[in-house]
């Protein structure tokens, strides 16, 4: 049991000063996106090969890079591997820890320059990077508390608690300008003042990890690869407050690894005596509990998640009261985003102005975002607010697949916005994204060329939120039901005049009139794509044919004789026989072909386009 701030530093220093430390340390990710390539086989495999007197074998969280999984770091060599799988096990022992020689087919190549890089920070994914809340992620083990304490961990909780009153903490949260990770942006510092000046006899804090957005996963990376972070500031944050004894972390159910961590980064905790009766000696008392969301996008928003909590269905609530006035159990409640918790400890550690010094005035910081989409190198980056989207596409993604060009980038998920190739040198941050009618959300980026359809992108996202409505309210219930009928009709070739102008009066009435941030945000994709996109969405109704080719029985299909390569891919993919052989050109009968897109799909050469069905001609 740690009894006090001294035995905490004595604890770390023993940790650290330990002489039969091992001489090397291979780090492998063990993260949901790289035990789905197999790295866990991979870690098996260097434990079982590995001489546990010379080396260290580690199961990280997250190190970013997803799709280049299993990754492995190598310390103190300085070594960044990909792909590596048990079979590259035994090589690695050898020659790399043995000898000190990289295998060159585990290196990255750089997409862009060919290149390659040895150490992680040459990678370029890696190289505009500034992994704060990720910070640890890839250099510990999760489910070691122990190893948390030796980089640091708790250091600021003790702080807080032996040299700060609750007054100092939430001066300093504010004066760091922290702004909400879960997407409104809110000030932290703001709220934490706001709950601590509300009187009551008992107060909660929680910790949001009901991250829903598609292809989102950022909040499930901080609390598989860092969960004492956020155990860490939920404490601290429970201190500033005040008259706060008990907390609860509200994850969804899809997440079991982020469970399972969290579940024993608490248990951990309270052994060393960081949760529960008088913590470290100070005479503040805090324990925390994990509660399972089952998966409902809506639980979100933080009343419905309060519900959620106390076992009622999850529905939001009109406000006020707000949630620090009556939140959970009827009493004053803080909520706070993981993420945002996970920042608490680096601000109270190093200071408001260090924390200031990244990022823009109003949005300083990190922002830890998904990189996904038609992007060479995707997965989980962390950078400074106001960072170019052109940066983080260019530098970081590799720029897009196939020397394409850019089309759209969405981001916020399916409650942010569409924005196009004009947008490139954007700052991320959040006021600008507000400016442009986008939104941060949790941190989804998602890349497209010109082989995306706009208006089969808003129906997407659409059909999203408009399942999860909870339907409480009508504007959301009946709104977004209407704008997915339409849309369906649409990019099923059946749209009619006037059905443009009623989904742009349909979403702004929804907007401006729903009860939730769900419901205010869900018309978000179909307004932001018809202020940027408009001529796709004309094309559909008007000409009756998608541009891009996706929406499948629109428009006619055409051969471009001039690139056509005469390779029969589309004879032979044609179900229907509207591809015709003319001996020396193919071309396509519009009355037979039905636009299943299977010839467009075979192509090699990208030779067949999408045009009108008044403008194409069946002759060769």
């Amino acid at each position: 049991m740690l009894r006090s701030h001294e035995d905490l530093v004595a604890h770390r220093e023993s940790l650290l000063g330990d002489g039969e430390l091992p001489d090397c340390c291979i780090h492998v990710c063990a993260g949901t996106g790289c035990r789905a390539a197999g790295s866990y086989e991979t870690y098996d495999e260097f434990k079982r090969l590995a001489d546990p007197s010379r080396v260290r074998v580690r199961a990280t969280g997250c190190q970013g890079f997803c799709e280049k999984g299993p990754l492995v770091i190598i310390e103190p060599h300085d070594i960044f591997y990909q792909r590596v799988l048990p079979s590259d096990t035994a090589k690695v022992l050898d020659i790399t820890v043995g000898r000190n020689v990289a295998l060159q087919n585990l290196l990255v190549d750089d997409p862009v320059t060919g290149e390659t890089s040895r150490a992680k920070h040459d990678v370029r994914f890696y190289g505009k990077q500034k992994p704060i809340v990720l910070g640890k992620c890839g250099r510990i083990d999760p489910e070691e508390i122990d190893d948390c304490i030796a980089q640091g961990g708790y250091g600021a909780l003790a702080k807080a608690l032996t040299s700060m009153t609750p007054e100092e903490v939430i001066a300093e949260v504010k004066l760091s300008g922290l702004r909400g990770r879960g997407g409104a942006g809110f000030p932290t510092g703001v709220k934490w003042e706001s709950g601590r000046r509300t009187a009551g006899d008992m107060k909660f804090v929680i910790a949001n990890g009901d991250e829903g957005d598609p292809g989102a996963f950022m909040d499930r990376s901080i609390m598989e690869g860092d969960p004492h972070s956020v155990l860490e500031g939920m404490i601290i944050c429970a201190y500033a407050v005040g008259n706060c004894r008990h907390g609860y972390i509200y994850v969804r159910q899809e997440y079991p690894l982020a469970v399972k961590h969290l579940e024993i980064a608490v248990t951990q905790a309270r052994e060393l005596g960081l949760l529960g009766d008088d913590i470290l000696g100070s005479g503040f008392s805090f324990d925390i509990e994990l509660r399972r969301g089952a998966g409902a996008f809506v639980c979100g928003e933080s009343t419905a998640l309060m519900f959620s909590i106390e076992g009622t269905r999850g529905m939001p609530r009109v406000t006020p009261p707000r949630s620090v006035e009556a939140g959970l159990f009827g009493k004053p409640t803080v909520l706070n985003n993981v993420e945002t918790l996970a920042n608490i400890p680096w601000i109270i550690t190093e200071g408001a102005a260090w924390f200031r010094n990244m990022g823009t005035e109003d949005s300083p910081g990190t922002k830890v975002f998904a990189l996904t989409g038609k992007v060479r190198n995707t997965g989980l980056i962390e950078v400074p607010m106001g960072i170019t989207i052109r940066e983080v596409v260019n530098e970081i993604g590799g720029g897009v697949l196939g020397d394409r060009e850019i089309k759209a980038i969405q981001v916020g998920g399916p409650s942010g916005g569409c924005l196009t190739r004009e947008h490139l040198d954007l700052p991320l941050d959040f006021d600008s994204l507000d400016e442009v009618g986008a939104m941060m959300g949790s941190g989804g980026l998602v890349v497209m060329d010109e082989d995306d359809c706009m208006v089969d992108v808003a129906r997407y996202f659409l059909s999203f939120t408009q399942v999860e409505s909870c339907g409480k309210c009508p504007p959301c219930r009946i709104g977004t039901s209407e704008m997915l009928a339409i849309l369906d009709r649409i990019t099923q070739g059946k749209g009619k005049p006037g059905d443009i102008e009623r989904l742009q009066a349909i979403g702004t009435q929804v907007q401006e009139t729903s009860l939730c941030g769900l419901g205010q945000s869900a018309p978000n994709p179909v307004l932001s794509t018809l202020a940027h996109f408009r001529e796709e969405y004309e094309a559909h109704v008007n000409d009756g044919y998608c541009p891009a080719g996706v929406c499948s029985g629109l428009g006619s299909y055409r051969i471009m004789s001039e690139k056509c390569i005469l390779c029969g891919l589309c004879l032979d993919a044609c179900a229907f026989g509207a591809v015709v052989d003319g001996h020396r050109s193919y071309f396509i009968d519009s009355e037979t072909c039905t636009a299943c897109r299977a010839c467009l799909q075979v192509c090699p050469v990208d030779c067949i386009e999408v045009v009108p069905a008044m403008n194409e001609a069946v002759t060769p």
